[in-house]
């Protein structure tokens, strides 16, 4: 019997981890078309309303019932925009391991949102969830990926080479894809022990990561 994640929503002093809704579609496919995210991921682009709804209400709640993952919006507490999007894919229920992929609008750059949101996912998937591995992969050449892994505390495992195709802008504002190799990381439970020592009450606000990553934004 596949194992599945159970539908909740997971909150910090200044995000809520949530289900999509209806209403973030329109600030989704915003996102999406976002040329970084365009470059990075293999999103269709450019991304419609279509796609997006599509994601929000078939494809990611699809996800957490198929026992693949789960798919989180990233909002903040107080506004309730989306911010970001956070996935675990990949899971193996047997080895208790899953890959976490994110991405931040460009509006909310800047703010140590994917940090933040992956620690709160990691946390709640390693305490309550009984997890022990939680890997990142990102393209060798997204260095703001690869800040947020090695700022959540995640070890460089080695390169997968040729791994991913990226997208590049060419001379007359398209797009052509390229080949790239792929940093593993990992975080296991007992990396988060730094962080828990340096907040023993548990829960991650923007103040918290600031003192423990002061070079993060």
């Amino acid at each position: 019997m596949t194992s599945t994640f159970p539908d909740i929503s997971i909150s910090t002093d200044r995000l809520v981890l949530r289900p999509f809704e209806a209403g973030d579609i329109p600030a989704l496919a915003e996102m999406m078309n976002d040329e970084l995210i365009t470059a990075w991921t293999c999103a269709p682009h450019p991304y419609t309303t279509a796609d997006a709804r599509d994601w929000a209400l078939r494809r990611a709640p699809g996800e957490r019932t198929s026992g693949r993952g789960i798919v989180f919006a990233v909002t903040e507490f107080l506004t309730h925009r989306l911010v970001g999007t956070l996935r675990l894919r990949n899971t193996d229920w047997r080895t208790l391991a899953t890959e976490a992929a994110y991405a931040t609008a460009p509006w909310a750059r800047g703010e140590g949102y994917a940090c933040e949101s992956v620690l709160a996912v990691a946390e709640w998937l390693f305490r309550d969830q009984k997890f022990e591995r939680l890997e990142l992969r990102t393209a060798a050449d997204n260095t703001a990926a690869q800040q947020v892994a090695q700022k959540t505390g995640c070890v460089s495992e080695g390169v997968l080479r040729s791994a991913w195709i990226a997208r590049s802008r060419t001379e007359d504002a398209g797009w052509t894809e390229t080949r790239t190799d792929l940093i593993i990381w990992s975080l296991l439970p007992e990396d988060l022990d730094e962080v828990r020592e340096t907040h023993p009450g548990g829960g991650y606000g923007y103040s918290d990561y600031d003192t423990a990553f002061p070079g993060w934004r």
